[in-house]
């Protein structure tokens, strides 16, 4: 059984956190929290905070179970832009350039290996 957590209007690029998403993808659980633990990034603390709240979201689904035993892993996890905020910055000659504050959506699914939780 699935479970789902996701990040709406990230403060970071889409570009930036794709690099840290794309680090976990199909990894176990405990794998990807010590990965998320020692990338140096910013992004890493938040995609650690959405991945323990998957886990959090799968233990409520399956009560009773815990996630060590039905080996637990990163289904999938996408990066979408989110909206963007549009400044403008001083430039020579009376000009101003446009500077774009991207930020994003992150979407993640935890699910188990374990083959006889997935009957139950």
């Amino acid at each position: 059984m699935e479970a789902v957590a996701k990040l709406n209007d990230c403060p970071t690029s889409p570009r930036k956190m794709r690099l840290v998403v794309d680090l976990i993808r199909g990894e176990r659980v405990e794998k990807a929290l010590y990965i998320l633990k020692y990338t140096n990034k910013e992004a890493a603390q938040r995609v650690e905070k959405l991945l323990l709240s998957a886990i959090k979201n799968w233990e409520a689904k399956n009560e009773g179970q815990r996630p060590e035993e039905s080996e637990l892993f990163v289904k999938t996890i996408t990066v979408d832009g989110g909206r963007q905020l549009k400044r403008l910055r001083p430039a020579p000659q009376g000009r101003g350039h446009r500077i774009r504050k991207r930020s994003n959506h992150v979407t993640l699914v935890v699910d188990s290996k374990n083959l006889e939780s997935q009957t139950n």
